[in-house]
């Protein structure tokens, strides 16, 4: 399994930025996707997941009515929409995924198998 990420940079606070990441598999294999991130010095942390056969989706406290997690079925593709973003947000953003369906530990890290490159994401004050 290949999950290649994308769409990382520089933006302004409260600006946007949208990420993907596109699979080498399908749902039926990758049932839920997340996105994780790491700032400098810190561990990495759970962002946002996706269930991929309804679309259920789950958020962190500090994202959640910011951040939009999506997927396009034709594509193998998850997107992560980041609107009104902090300084705070800068890091690097892995996508990831597993092959487990257990919705149930969709925010830990060790439940997803598989994890894309990462893409740097800089938010300037």
């Amino acid at each position: 399994v290949q999950l290649q990420a994308s769409g990382g940079g520089l933006v302004q606070a409260g600006g946007s930025l949208s990420l993907s990441c596109a699979a080498s598999e399908n749902r039926y294999s990758l049932p839920v996707m997340g996105w994780f991130r790491q700032a400098p010095g810190k561990e990495r942390e759970f962002v946002a997941a996706i269930r991929w056969r309804d679309g259920s989706s789950a958020y962190s406290d500090s994202v959640k009515g910011r951040f939009t997690i999506s997927r396009d079925d034709a594509k193998n593709t998850m997107y992560l929409q980041m609107n009104f973003v902090k300084p705070e947000d800068t890091a690097v953003y892995y996508c990831s995924a597993s092959s487990c369906a257990d919705w149930t530990s969709r925010g830990i890290r060790s439940n997803y198998d598989y994890w894309g490159q990462g893409t740097l994401v800089t938010v300037s004050s």
